[in-house]
C-alpha cells in the first residue's frame, strides 16, 4: 500500500502573529507600567526628601559623613523622627504655648500669614478628616441634566448654603477628574439627587483613573463570585 503523504504543518500567517505579540505585549505593559511608575515615584520622593533634610544636619551628626555611598532613605528616617519629636513636644505646656506664640508672630506678616494659614488648614483637614469623609461613591447628574458622573460624599450641607439657596436638604460632594482624581470640583447638591453607590471609594477612584476601562464588578457580580469560590474550596476539601 502507498503511503500517504505527510501533512505539512500549517504556518500561522504574519498578521496573526502580530496580533498574538501585540496582545502579549499590552498585557505585560499593563503588568510591568504599573510597578515601574510606583517604583519610580517612590524612589524619586525618596531623594526629593533626602536631599531636602539631609543638608540641614551638622557634620558630626549627618550619616553621609560616615559613609562612602549615599543610601536613600537616611533623610526619611530623620525626618519621621524629627517629626515624631516635635508632635509629642507640642502635645506638653511648653510646646502649645510656644506654637501659639510663633502663629501670633506669622500672623503680623501679610504674606506669609496667608501662606501658613492655607497650609495649615489643608494639612489639619488631610490628617484630621473625620472616619466618615470620602467613605461613599455617589453618582449625580453634571453637568447637565442625563449626564451622570461619579462623585464622593463629603458631609451635609448646613447653615447659609441650605438657607440661601432655598433647599431643605443638600449634601456636598467631591467630583473628581480623570485621570488625576485629586483635584476635581466640590458641587453641593440637593440631597435626593445623590445616587449612592455600591462600589467602594477605592473601586470607584480606578473607575475615575482609567477613564471608565476598569469597571469594578456588581453587587450581584461579587455575591456570584465569593458563592463560586466557596463552591470550589469545597470541592477541593472534599477530594
Amino acid at each position: 500500500m502507498a503511503q500517504k503523504p505527510k501533512k505539512k504543518p500549517v504556518k500561522k500567517p504574519r498578521g496573526r502573529m502580530f496580533t498574538s505579540l501585540r496582545n502579549n505585549f499590552i498585557t505585560g505593559l499593563a503588568v510591568v507600567l504599573p510597578v515601574a511608575v510606583t517604583i519610580w515615584a517612590v524612589w524619586s520622593f525618596v531623594g526629593f526628601v533626602d536631599a531636602s533634610v539631609l543638608p540641614f544636619l551638622p557634620a558630626k551628626y549627618n550619616p553621609l559623613t560616615y559613609l562612602d555611598i549615599n543610601v536613600r532613605g537616611l533623610g526619611v528616617i530623620v525626618f519621621l523622627i524629627f517629626t515624631t519629636i516635635i508632635g509629642s513636644m507640642t502635645k506638653g505646656i511648653f510646646g502649645r504655648s510656644l506654637v501659639r506664640t510663633a502663629e501670633a508672630m506669622v500672623d503680623r506678616m501679610p504674606v506669609v500669614r496667608t501662606i501658613y494659614n492655607g497650609l495649615k488648614q489643608i494639612t489639619e483637614t488631610v490628617v484630621n478628616q473625620s472616619n466618615n469623609s470620602f467613605e461613599r461613591a455617589c453618582l449625580v447628574e453634571y453637568p447637565r441634566k442625563g449626564i451622570w458622573a461619579i462623585a464622593f460624599i463629603s458631609t451635609k450641607s448646613s447653615g447659609e448654603l441650605l438657607t440661601k439657596s432655598k433647599q431643605s436638604n443638600m449634601t456636598s460632594v467631591f467630583l473628581p477628574t480623570t485621570p488625576n482624581p485629586t483635584s476635581g470640583f466640590l458641587l453641593f447638591v440637593p440631597t435626593e439627587d445623590v445616587l449612592e453607590l455600591d462600589m467602594t471609594v477605592e473601586e470607584a477612584a480606578k473607575l475615575v483613573i482609567s477613564a471608565g476601562l476598569v469597571m469594578p464588578p456588581s453587587k450581584q457580580e461579587k455575591a456570584a463570585g465569593k458563592a463560586k469560590t466557596v463552591r470550589t474550596k469545597k470541592a477541593a476539601a472534599s477530594k
